[in-house]
Order: C-alpha cells, then structure tokens, then sequence
C-alpha cells in the first residue's frame, strides 16, 4: 500500500493529465472537450472530498492543527470549485475566450496548489499520520462522492 503522500501526489497527476487532454482537445473544439472537462472536475471533486473528508480532520484531530494548513487549502478549494463552474460554463456558452482565460487560471493555481500540498501538507500528514497510513489511504481509496 502506498503512503499517504504517495497517494495523493499520484491522484493530482492523474488529475493534470485529465487537464491536459482536455486543454489539448480544447484547441478543436470547446464542445469536444466537455467529456474531458467533466471528467476533470468529477475527478478533482473526488480529489478534494478524499482530503476534506479523510486526510484533513485525520490530520487536524493528530496535531490539533485547524486553523493552519488544511484550512489554506479548503479556501483553495473552494476558488477552484468556482473556477469549475465557470470552466463549464464558458464550454456550455461556446466561449473560447472564457474557456481559456478560466483554464489558466485555473492551471496556475493549481500548479501552486499541489505544490504547496505535495511539499508541505502531504510529508506533515505523512510525518503526524505514518501509524494510520494504511487505514487512511484504504478510506480515501473507497470513499464515493455522490
């Protein structure tokens, strides 16, 4: 079984390829994206619930830490949540300018994003959580987001 951060840092990837088919398809066609597109944020909404409902109360509960690192990171979600919406519905519009205009920004916080994650927030879970980790990544790995 992988580490907590191991398995994280994986899922981002997996998610940034998602990402870049759909920016490349983008190049067509907005409307031949849209299958990329929501499977992106199907993707990165699963991303997002395996932290904010597994790892981060795990981790607050370890260090009593909920006012530091999660919670940077859950108003990060949130800006991209609504990014989100507007990605979908700059292809819904067929508004190539909005599209690409969201896409990167998105990209941008994103790519600051998993860093700050991958290098700070996943070696500290990693660190407090390494005991749980097993657990932790079993929870992650079947949790279903309606």
């Amino acid at each position: 079984m992988s580490t907590i951060q191991e398995y994280l840092t994986n899922d981002h990837r997996k998610c940034d390829e998602i990402f870049a088919k759909m920016e490349e398809q983008a190049g067509s066609s907005l409307e031949s994206t849209r299958t990329f597109a929501e499977e992106f944020v199907a993707d990165m909404e699963h991303h997002f619930q395996m932290e904010e409902r597994v790892m981060f109360p795990e981790f607050e509960q370890k260090t009593g830490m909920t006012q530091g690192p999660t919670e940077m990171m859950r108003q990060e979600h949130t800006q991209m949540r609504s990014l989100f919406s507007q990605l979908l519905n700059a292809i819904n519009e067929n508004n190539n300018d909005r599209f690409f205009g969201t896409s990167e920004t998105l990209m941008i916080l994103l790519q600051q994003h998993n860093m700050k994650e991958e290098q700070m927030l996943y070696a500290m879970a990693q660190q407090h959580l390494s005991a749980e980790s097993d657990r932790i990544v079993a929870m992650m790995d079947s949790l279903i987001v309606e």
